[in-house]
């Protein structure tokens, strides 16, 4: 697999492994490797957000603002 970088984005990204003492692909790969988790991560959230939903487990607008006022004011 081939992954293409814009100019801008080649150079940021070798300035940035030059600082850290890295070599530029390990880097990212590194990148890739923290957002693909992260990605799965959001995900997972969704889905457990949307059975929630399903089961009827959520608060309705009013029941929010509630809550909100009810918090302690800083």
């Amino acid at each position: 697999m081939e992954v293409h970088l814009s100019p801008e984005q080649s150079s940021r990204l070798v300035e940035l492994a030059r600082e850290r003492g890295r070599e530029p692909h390990l880097l990212a790969e590194e990148a890739i490797t923290r957002y693909l988790e992260e990605e799965d991560r959001f995900v997972d959230a969704v889905k457990l957000g949307e059975s929630q939903l399903e089961r009827g487990e959520y608060l309705t607008h009013e029941e929010v603002g509630n809550r909100i006022q009810r918090m302690p004011k800083s």
